[in-house]
């Protein structure tokens, strides 16, 4: 399976049920109380890290400047717009994302600045770059065996902003949030959100989980600091407005990879609707 780093950290889900309330309607058993993302099936999500030239690629998060621009314009060619998440989930919310595809760079490396912004706005496309709001002007040093990469300074995040790109929250350190305690989950949804839109002055809606790894409290903690969406990687029993299941892209994806990249997404976001309906209790 095609994941961050080789490692995805399967979400735990389930909340204790309180006893039935005869006098309301039945509530969701969803776990975060809610039902998934409105519309028949979870948006199509790509998701890229770097944009660069690089001989040594170990965790295979680089997409070379020529690929990538091949990748693209697969996606004009194919009649497809890439969009920031956020436009993604206002036209998902009113069914009319059928042509969109939202287009994610977890980490905020420097090098999508160069290469992948003048590539998308060749075709009229933006972006979401999820950032990590205390570290921005620094490098990656949590990639212990990769190439050290510059991060996106704070001028070149207002930068994309002003661009028309989202910019979202990639928390802070880049520490997975799972098996955190309460108040520093707390601190990485409310603090990130906080520095961001002091430096963006605007809000920050969107939030990535680093490594992709997500349980119920950190979607929890999401939600209760007031982003409206979250991406994860993989479809699990959170998937939904706050675990969105998104697809890697790699250098080796080229057009015959990223359809099939798109049906088994269709695929696994069918199973995963299946189970959800299973779960929700019958009127």
């Amino acid at each position: 399976m095609d994941n961050e780093r080789g490692t995805v950290r399967s979400a735990r889900a389930g909340l204790q049920s309180a006893p039935p309330d005869r006098a309301r309607p039945p509530r969701s058993r969803h776990p975060l109380g809610a039902p998934p993302v409105p519309g028949s099936a979870s948006p199509w999500i790509l998701m890229y890290h770097s944009v660069a030239v690089e001989q040594e690629d170990p965790y295979r998060l680089t997409v070379s400047p020529e690929r990538f621009a091949e990748q693209i314009g697969w996606l004009y060619r194919s009649g497809r717009r890439g969009v920031s998440v956020r436009e993604l989930m206002r036209a998902h919310a009113l069914g009319r994302d059928d042509r969109l595809v939202g287009l994610t760079f977890d980490d905020g490396y420097a090098d999508i600045a160069r290469y992948a912004v003048p590539t998308l706005q060749a075709y009229g496309f933006t972006a979401t770059a999820y950032v990590v709001a205390d570290l921005l002007g620094r490098d990656n040093g949590w990639d212990t065996e990769g190439p050290r990469k510059r991060l996106l300074t704070v001028q070149e995040v207002t930068g994309l902003a002003g661009a028309g790109w989202e910019i979202g929250s990639h928390g802070l350190g880049h520490r997975a949030l799972p098996g955190l305690p309460p108040e520093a989950l707390a601190v990485q949804a409310r603090e990130s959100r906080r520095l961001l839109e002091e430096a963006v002055g605007g809000p920050v809606t969107g939030f990535c989980y680093p490594y992709g790894a997500v349980d119920l409290p950190a979607a929890l903690a999401v939600r209760d600091a007031g982003y409206d969406h979250a991406c994860a990687i993989a479809h699990s029993p959170l998937t939904g407005r706050f675990a969105l299941p998104r697809c890697y892209v790699g250098d080796r994806d080229g057009a015959w990879r990223l359809r099939a990249k798109q049906g088994r997404h269709r695929l696994r976001d069918a199973v995963t609707g299946l189970r959800h309906a299973r779960r929700e209790p019958r009127p």
